[in-house]
């Protein structure tokens, strides 16, 4: 099914030379730390090839969502603690990008809430943000995760969220809240987090690979 997907998304997507997905992470204005974590999507790229048939490039790439390498890449990806601000042009692109075959998966690292919800409202100004139910398909689309996202971090110790933006029925936007899986993905000395909940993030990290490259 990997194999449709790229052909189908070939007019609108480039994948690296050697046919290997990747994920850019997005640098974006506004004050937050957008560069966190670089071996966060490192990681995740290797296990997912180490556990699935998806050949990946694991490599820390990032993207400016004005740039034109935008297209090059089917998978973004935002993290971060504190404020995120888009410009006009960046807002037009980046509904754009979406509407043509792209995913953003947005992880709050802390702090990054508010002013996402603000931004995704100005690219999505005629649709909601709902939450997703445990039955959604992306929860089980490989490893089963009967509970939604895990909860790797605790921050203030509300039960994890994951919120969505469809488009056709088409999810775009994944927004996990109050569980913050990347900060599992990352080096394990990075933050100290144990094996098992270390497995578990990359895990469903990986289900989200799946249910973006299955769908």
């Amino acid at each position: 099914m990997y194999k449709i997907f790229i052909l189908t998304f070939v007019s609108v997507f480039t994948f690296a030379q050697d046919g290997a997905f990747q994920i850019a992470r997005v640098k974006y204005g506004g004050g937050g730390d957008w560069y966190n974590d670089p071996s966060a999507e490192v990681n995740l790229l290797k296990f997912v090839q180490q556990n699935t048939n998806i050949i990946t490039k694991p490599e820390y790439v990032f993207v400016d969502i004005s740039s034109d390498d935008l297209f090059s890449y089917p998978f973004l990806f935002i993290t971060g603690h504190g404020n995120i601000v888009l410009s006009d042009n960046e807002v037009k692109r980046l509904r754009a990008y979406l509407e043509n075959g792209g995913f953003l998966y947005v992880d709050d690292d802390y702090g990054l809430d508010k002013s996402f919800r603000k931004e995704m409202k100005r690219v999505f100004p005629d649709r909601e943000m709902v939450e997703l139910p445990y039955s959604y398909g992306l929860f089980n689309c490989f490893y089963n995760f009967p509970n939604g996202v895990p909860k790797t971090h605790e921050h203030d110790n509300n039960p994890p969220q994951s919120f969505g933006i469809f488009d056709n029925k088409r999810l775009v936007v994944l927004f996990t809240f109050e569980s913050n899986p990347s900060d599992g993905w990352a080096d394990p000395e990075v933050h100290n987090n144990p094996p098992e909940k270390r497995e578990e993030a990359l895990k469903f990290g990986t289900n989200i690979v799946v249910w973006v490259l299955s769908n």
